[in-house]
Protein backbone atom coordinates (compact mmCIF):
# COMPACT_ATOMS: atom_id res chain seq x y z
CA UNK A 1 0.00 0.00 0.00
CA UNK A 2 1.38 3.42 -0.98
CA UNK A 3 1.51 6.42 1.19
CA UNK A 4 -0.50 9.68 0.50
CA UNK A 5 1.88 11.89 -1.30
CA UNK A 6 1.43 14.52 1.33
CA UNK A 7 2.48 11.77 3.72
CA UNK A 8 5.76 10.88 1.74
CA UNK A 9 6.16 14.87 1.52
CA UNK A 10 6.31 14.95 5.05
CA UNK A 11 8.66 12.06 5.46
CA UNK A 12 11.03 13.37 3.17
CA UNK A 13 11.37 16.58 4.97
CA UNK A 14 11.62 14.93 8.30
CA UNK A 15 14.57 12.59 6.41
CA UNK A 16 16.12 16.05 4.80
CA UNK A 17 15.89 17.87 8.51
CA UNK A 18 17.19 14.93 10.06
CA UNK A 19 20.12 14.73 7.83
CA UNK A 20 20.84 18.33 8.08
CA UNK A 21 21.48 18.41 11.38
CA UNK A 22 23.99 15.05 11.07
CA UNK A 23 25.88 17.51 8.67
CA UNK A 24 25.90 20.51 11.15
CA UNK A 25 26.78 18.23 13.91
CA UNK A 26 29.73 16.26 11.75
CA UNK A 27 30.58 20.32 10.88
CA UNK A 28 31.10 21.27 14.56
CA UNK A 29 33.31 18.22 15.28
CA UNK A 30 34.98 18.94 12.32
CA UNK A 31 35.40 22.74 13.78
CA UNK A 32 36.39 21.35 17.37
CA UNK A 33 39.43 19.69 16.12
CA UNK A 34 41.52 22.70 14.72
CA UNK A 35 40.52 24.86 17.64
CA UNK A 36 41.29 22.08 20.56
CA UNK A 37 44.63 21.87 18.68
CA UNK A 38 45.54 25.47 19.01
CA UNK A 39 43.89 26.73 22.33
CA UNK A 40 43.60 23.78 24.59
CA UNK A 41 46.21 23.21 27.28
CA UNK A 42 49.41 20.75 26.22
CA UNK A 43 48.36 19.09 29.04
CA UNK A 44 44.66 18.59 29.20
CA UNK A 45 43.46 16.05 28.23
CA UNK A 46 40.79 17.66 25.29
CA UNK A 47 44.32 18.82 23.75
CA UNK A 48 44.15 17.24 19.72
CA UNK A 49 47.56 16.27 19.09
CA UNK A 50 49.58 17.04 15.81
CA UNK A 51 49.51 13.67 14.80
CA UNK A 52 45.76 13.09 15.29
CA UNK A 53 44.66 16.79 13.49
CA UNK A 54 47.63 15.85 10.43
CA UNK A 55 45.87 12.24 9.71
CA UNK A 56 42.55 13.93 9.96
CA UNK A 57 43.19 16.41 7.76
CA UNK A 58 45.08 13.35 5.19
CA UNK A 59 41.96 11.77 5.39
CA UNK A 60 39.18 14.29 4.61
CA UNK A 61 41.68 14.51 1.47
CA UNK A 62 41.78 11.04 0.85
CA UNK A 63 37.45 11.44 0.93
CA UNK A 64 37.61 14.23 -2.03
CA UNK A 65 39.81 11.60 -4.00
CA UNK A 66 36.95 9.07 -3.31
CA UNK A 67 34.04 11.40 -4.05
CA UNK A 68 36.30 12.26 -7.76
CA UNK A 69 36.59 8.65 -8.32
CA UNK A 70 32.33 8.41 -7.52
CA UNK A 71 31.61 11.07 -10.34
CA UNK A 72 33.56 8.49 -12.77
CA UNK A 73 32.50 5.46 -11.94
CA UNK A 74 29.43 5.50 -9.89
CA UNK A 75 27.61 7.89 -12.26
CA UNK A 76 29.44 7.69 -15.77
CA UNK A 77 30.65 4.05 -15.46
CA UNK A 78 33.91 4.73 -15.72
CA UNK A 79 35.88 2.29 -13.64
CA UNK A 80 39.43 4.07 -13.13
CA UNK A 81 42.25 3.01 -11.63
CA UNK A 82 44.24 5.32 -12.41
CA UNK A 83 43.28 8.15 -10.28
CA UNK A 84 46.20 8.02 -7.89
CA UNK A 85 48.33 9.92 -10.38
CA UNK A 86 45.66 12.92 -10.83
CA UNK A 87 46.05 13.41 -6.99
CA UNK A 88 49.68 12.50 -7.30
CA UNK A 89 50.28 15.77 -9.57
CA UNK A 90 48.16 17.90 -7.61
CA UNK A 91 50.77 16.86 -4.99
CA UNK A 92 53.72 17.89 -7.10
CA UNK A 93 52.42 21.03 -8.08
CA UNK A 94 51.97 22.34 -4.49
CA UNK A 95 55.33 20.57 -3.67
CA UNK A 96 57.10 22.49 -6.18
CA UNK A 97 56.00 25.65 -4.39
CA UNK A 98 56.92 24.33 -1.01
CA UNK A 99 60.60 23.30 -2.05
CA UNK A 100 60.80 26.90 -3.50
CA UNK A 101 60.01 28.09 -0.23
CA UNK A 102 63.04 26.27 1.72
CA UNK A 103 65.15 28.61 0.03
CA UNK A 104 68.62 28.90 2.09
CA UNK A 105 67.29 27.04 4.93
CA UNK A 106 68.18 24.05 2.94
CA UNK A 107 71.37 21.65 3.32
CA UNK A 108 73.78 23.26 0.37
CA UNK A 109 71.76 27.00 1.57
CA UNK A 110 70.78 27.24 -2.48
CA UNK A 111 68.19 28.75 -4.36
CA UNK A 112 68.12 25.72 -5.89
CA UNK A 113 66.28 22.61 -3.78
CA UNK A 114 68.59 20.58 -2.31
CA UNK A 115 68.00 17.50 -4.77
CA UNK A 116 68.96 19.59 -7.78
CA UNK A 117 72.30 20.87 -5.78
CA UNK A 118 73.20 16.92 -5.28
CA UNK A 119 72.93 16.46 -8.95
CA UNK A 120 74.98 19.31 -10.32
CA UNK A 121 71.85 21.14 -11.85
CA UNK A 122 72.76 24.59 -12.13
CA UNK A 123 69.35 26.32 -13.40
CA UNK A 124 65.92 25.46 -12.30
CA UNK A 125 64.19 23.75 -15.47
CA UNK A 126 61.58 25.35 -17.22
CA UNK A 127 58.69 23.93 -16.01
CA UNK A 128 59.93 25.14 -12.61
CA UNK A 129 59.66 28.76 -13.41
CA UNK A 130 57.10 30.75 -11.17
CA UNK A 131 56.85 28.03 -9.31
CA UNK A 132 57.50 30.20 -5.93
CA UNK A 133 54.39 32.27 -6.56
CA UNK A 134 51.32 29.74 -4.76
CA UNK A 135 48.80 31.00 -7.00
CA UNK A 136 50.61 29.58 -10.25
CA UNK A 137 51.81 26.12 -8.30
CA UNK A 138 47.37 25.55 -7.88
CA UNK A 139 47.25 26.54 -11.36
CA UNK A 140 49.74 23.61 -11.46
CA UNK A 141 48.25 21.29 -9.54
CA UNK A 142 44.54 21.99 -11.03
CA UNK A 143 46.12 22.46 -15.14
CA UNK A 144 48.36 19.32 -14.96
CA UNK A 145 45.78 16.75 -14.11
CA UNK A 146 43.31 18.36 -16.47
CA UNK A 147 44.99 18.67 -19.19
CA UNK A 148 46.38 14.92 -18.90
CA UNK A 149 43.05 13.97 -18.02
CA UNK A 150 41.54 16.13 -21.31
CA UNK A 151 43.92 14.34 -23.83
CA UNK A 152 44.06 10.94 -22.11
CA UNK A 153 40.40 10.88 -22.39
CA UNK A 154 39.77 12.34 -25.73
CA UNK A 155 41.48 9.81 -27.33
CA UNK A 156 39.92 6.44 -25.25
CA UNK A 157 36.74 8.07 -25.55
CA UNK A 158 36.98 9.19 -29.31
CA UNK A 159 37.86 5.20 -29.75
CA UNK A 160 35.29 4.48 -27.41
CA UNK A 161 37.21 2.47 -25.07
CA UNK A 162 35.29 1.45 -22.27
CA UNK A 163 34.61 -1.59 -19.62
CA UNK A 164 37.99 -3.28 -18.19
CA UNK A 165 39.85 -2.56 -21.36
CA UNK A 166 39.54 1.36 -20.08
CA UNK A 167 40.52 0.50 -15.98
CA UNK A 168 43.56 -1.70 -17.44
CA UNK A 169 44.77 1.41 -19.80
CA UNK A 170 44.17 4.06 -16.62
CA UNK A 171 46.36 1.46 -14.80
CA UNK A 172 48.91 1.72 -17.41
CA UNK A 173 48.84 5.47 -17.49
CA UNK A 174 49.66 6.12 -13.55
CA UNK A 175 52.36 3.25 -13.82
CA UNK A 176 53.74 4.31 -16.68
CA UNK A 177 53.72 8.09 -15.02
CA UNK A 178 55.18 6.32 -11.66
CA UNK A 179 58.15 4.70 -13.38
CA UNK A 180 58.79 8.40 -15.08
CA UNK A 181 59.08 10.07 -11.93
CA UNK A 182 61.08 7.57 -10.29
CA UNK A 183 63.93 9.08 -12.59
CA UNK A 184 66.51 11.79 -11.14
CA UNK A 185 66.97 13.55 -14.38
CA UNK A 186 62.76 13.92 -14.66
CA UNK A 187 63.20 17.24 -12.37
CA UNK A 188 60.96 15.79 -9.50
CA UNK A 189 63.24 14.83 -6.93
CA UNK A 190 63.56 11.04 -8.53
CA UNK A 191 62.88 8.27 -6.14
CA UNK A 192 62.71 10.84 -2.66
CA UNK A 193 60.33 12.97 -4.34
CA UNK A 194 60.17 16.36 -2.15
CA UNK A 195 60.39 16.61 1.38
CA UNK A 196 61.62 19.10 4.23
CA UNK A 197 59.15 21.69 4.02
CA UNK A 198 59.47 24.47 5.96
CA UNK A 199 57.12 27.18 5.27
CA UNK A 200 53.57 28.40 3.35
CA UNK A 201 52.81 31.77 2.45
CA UNK A 202 55.89 32.49 4.80
CA UNK A 203 54.15 30.71 7.95
CA UNK A 204 56.09 27.83 9.44
CA UNK A 205 54.51 24.72 8.21
CA UNK A 206 54.49 22.67 11.59
CA UNK A 207 52.99 26.01 13.70
CA UNK A 208 49.75 24.91 15.23
CA UNK A 209 48.16 27.65 13.76
CA UNK A 210 49.26 26.25 10.02
CA UNK A 211 48.12 22.96 10.77
CA UNK A 212 44.68 24.19 11.71
CA UNK A 213 44.24 26.02 8.97
CA UNK A 214 45.23 23.51 6.28
CA UNK A 215 42.81 20.93 8.15
CA UNK A 216 39.98 23.40 7.73
CA UNK A 217 40.55 24.19 4.01
CA UNK A 218 40.56 20.56 3.70
CA UNK A 219 37.88 20.08 5.52
CA UNK A 220 36.08 23.34 3.01
CA UNK A 221 37.16 21.67 0.34
CA UNK A 222 35.30 18.63 0.70
CA UNK A 223 32.43 20.27 1.69
CA UNK A 224 32.05 22.37 -1.16
CA UNK A 225 32.84 19.22 -3.58
CA UNK A 226 30.15 17.58 -2.24
CA UNK A 227 27.56 20.36 -2.41
CA UNK A 228 28.57 20.92 -6.27
CA UNK A 229 28.74 17.46 -7.23
CA UNK A 230 24.89 16.90 -5.76
CA UNK A 231 24.05 19.61 -7.34
CA UNK A 232 25.77 18.75 -10.96
CA UNK A 233 24.43 14.67 -10.70
CA UNK A 234 20.89 15.93 -9.54
CA UNK A 235 20.13 18.25 -12.83
CA UNK A 236 20.27 16.94 -16.21
CA UNK A 237 23.93 16.38 -16.86
CA UNK A 238 23.65 14.22 -14.01
CA UNK A 239 20.79 12.08 -15.32
CA UNK A 240 22.37 11.80 -19.07
CA UNK A 241 25.78 10.42 -17.04
CA UNK A 242 23.36 8.13 -15.71
CA UNK A 243 22.17 6.90 -19.15
CA UNK A 244 25.39 6.74 -20.31
CA UNK A 245 26.24 4.38 -17.65
CA UNK A 246 23.06 2.24 -17.90
CA UNK A 247 22.31 2.14 -21.97
CA UNK A 248 24.73 4.22 -23.66
CA UNK A 249 23.61 3.02 -27.25
CA UNK A 250 20.25 4.09 -26.20
CA UNK A 251 21.57 7.81 -25.19
CA UNK A 252 23.23 7.75 -28.92
CA UNK A 253 20.30 7.62 -30.85
CA UNK A 254 18.48 9.67 -29.02
CA UNK A 255 20.79 12.45 -30.78
CA UNK A 256 23.41 12.81 -27.48
CA UNK A 257 26.86 12.68 -27.84
CA UNK A 258 28.16 10.31 -24.92
CA UNK A 259 32.06 10.55 -25.22
CA UNK A 260 31.36 14.83 -24.79
CA UNK A 261 29.92 14.07 -21.27
CA UNK A 262 32.69 11.48 -20.16
CA UNK A 263 34.86 13.31 -21.30
CA UNK A 264 33.67 16.55 -18.98
CA UNK A 265 33.25 14.65 -15.84
CA UNK A 266 35.99 12.99 -16.31
CA UNK A 267 38.57 16.32 -16.55
CA UNK A 268 36.78 17.64 -13.82
CA UNK A 269 37.17 14.51 -11.79
CA UNK A 270 40.12 14.94 -12.19
CA UNK A 271 40.59 18.40 -11.62
CA UNK A 272 39.55 17.94 -8.09
CA UNK A 273 41.67 15.20 -7.84
CA UNK A 274 44.38 17.40 -8.21
CA UNK A 275 43.15 20.19 -5.71
CA UNK A 276 42.52 17.13 -3.23
CA UNK A 277 46.55 16.38 -3.01
CA UNK A 278 47.28 20.22 -3.45
CA UNK A 279 46.27 19.86 0.16
CA UNK A 280 47.09 16.47 0.95
CA UNK A 281 51.44 17.53 0.74
CA UNK A 282 51.56 20.26 2.99
CA UNK A 283 49.74 18.04 5.79
CA UNK A 284 51.54 14.83 4.88
CA UNK A 285 54.58 16.50 4.46
CA UNK A 286 56.16 14.71 1.66
CA UNK A 287 55.67 13.63 -2.13
CA UNK A 288 57.02 10.85 -4.34
CA UNK A 289 56.42 8.70 -7.37
CA UNK A 290 55.01 6.13 -4.56
CA UNK A 291 51.61 7.90 -4.35
CA UNK A 292 51.08 7.51 -8.18
CA UNK A 293 51.53 3.46 -7.17
CA UNK A 294 48.82 1.49 -8.98
CA UNK A 295 47.74 0.11 -5.79
CA UNK A 296 46.92 3.37 -4.34
CA UNK A 297 44.35 3.82 -7.22
CA UNK A 298 42.93 0.12 -6.35
CA UNK A 299 42.73 0.88 -2.58
CA UNK A 300 40.69 4.22 -3.72
CA UNK A 301 38.52 2.05 -5.91
CA UNK A 302 37.46 0.07 -2.16
CA UNK A 303 36.88 3.37 -0.54
CA UNK A 304 33.83 3.78 -3.27
CA UNK A 305 32.73 0.06 -3.50
CA UNK A 306 32.82 -0.14 1.03
CA UNK A 307 30.97 2.76 0.84
CA UNK A 308 28.57 2.87 -2.21
CA UNK A 309 29.14 3.99 -5.53
CA UNK A 310 26.45 6.27 -7.30
CA UNK A 311 25.81 7.69 -3.70
CA UNK A 312 28.46 10.63 -3.12
CA UNK A 313 27.95 10.64 0.49
CA UNK A 314 28.96 6.51 0.14
CA UNK A 315 32.59 7.06 -1.12
CA UNK A 316 33.52 10.09 1.57
CA UNK A 317 32.08 7.55 4.58
CA UNK A 318 33.98 4.57 3.07
CA UNK A 319 37.26 6.49 2.81
CA UNK A 320 37.22 7.86 6.02
CA UNK A 321 36.08 4.38 7.62
CA UNK A 322 38.74 2.36 5.35
CA UNK A 323 41.56 4.98 6.08
CA UNK A 324 41.22 4.71 9.99
CA UNK A 325 41.39 1.18 10.04
CA UNK A 326 44.10 1.79 7.90
CA UNK A 327 46.00 4.06 10.41
CA UNK A 328 45.39 1.55 12.97
CA UNK A 329 46.28 -1.80 11.30
CA UNK A 330 49.61 -0.18 10.49
CA UNK A 331 50.48 0.39 13.74
CA UNK A 332 49.26 -2.66 15.26
CA UNK A 333 49.11 -5.32 12.94
CA UNK A 334 51.11 -4.24 9.77
CA UNK A 335 51.74 -7.42 7.98
CA UNK A 336 47.73 -7.98 7.96
CA UNK A 337 46.52 -5.05 6.70
CA UNK A 338 46.65 -5.87 2.75
CA UNK A 339 44.87 -9.08 3.77
CA UNK A 340 41.95 -7.15 6.12
CA UNK A 341 41.83 -4.83 2.51
CA UNK A 342 41.48 -7.67 0.09
CA UNK A 343 38.94 -9.23 2.67
CA UNK A 344 36.91 -5.94 3.14
CA UNK A 345 36.35 -5.65 -0.81
CA UNK A 346 36.06 -9.07 -1.19
CA UNK A 347 33.29 -9.16 1.49
CA UNK A 348 31.56 -5.78 0.63
CA UNK A 349 31.12 -7.47 -2.98
CA UNK A 350 29.60 -10.08 -2.04
CA UNK A 351 27.65 -9.29 0.78
CA UNK A 352 27.16 -5.49 0.33
CA UNK A 353 26.95 -5.06 -3.57
CA UNK A 354 25.31 -1.11 -3.00
CA UNK A 355 27.95 -0.46 -0.49
CA UNK A 356 27.29 0.79 3.82
CA UNK A 357 24.32 3.56 1.59
CA UNK A 358 22.78 0.47 0.53
CA UNK A 359 23.06 -1.19 3.91
CA UNK A 360 21.58 1.96 5.63
CA UNK A 361 18.88 2.32 2.70
CA UNK A 362 17.63 -1.06 3.22
CA UNK A 363 17.60 -0.44 7.09
CA UNK A 364 15.37 2.81 6.30
CA UNK A 365 13.23 -0.18 4.15
CA UNK A 366 13.94 2.61 0.32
Amino acid sequence: MHLPYSLRLLSGLGRRRWGAAALALVWLGLLALPLLHVFAPADSGWRVSAYVLTLAGKILCYAVLALALDLVWGYAGLLSLGHGLFFALGGYGMGMYLMRQIGGDGVYQSALPDFMVSLDWRALPWFWQGSEHLAWALCLAVGAPGLLALGFGWLAFRSRIRGVYFSIITQALTYAAMLLFFRNETGFGGNNGFTGFKRILGFGIAEPATRAWLFVLSALLLSLSLLGAFWLMRGKFGRILTAVRDAESRLMFCGYRPQDYKLAIWVLSAMLCGLAGALYVPQAGIINPGEMSPGNSIEAAVWVAVGGRGTLIGPVLGAVLVNTAKSWFTVALPEYWLFFLGGLFIAGTLLLPRGLMGLLARGRGA
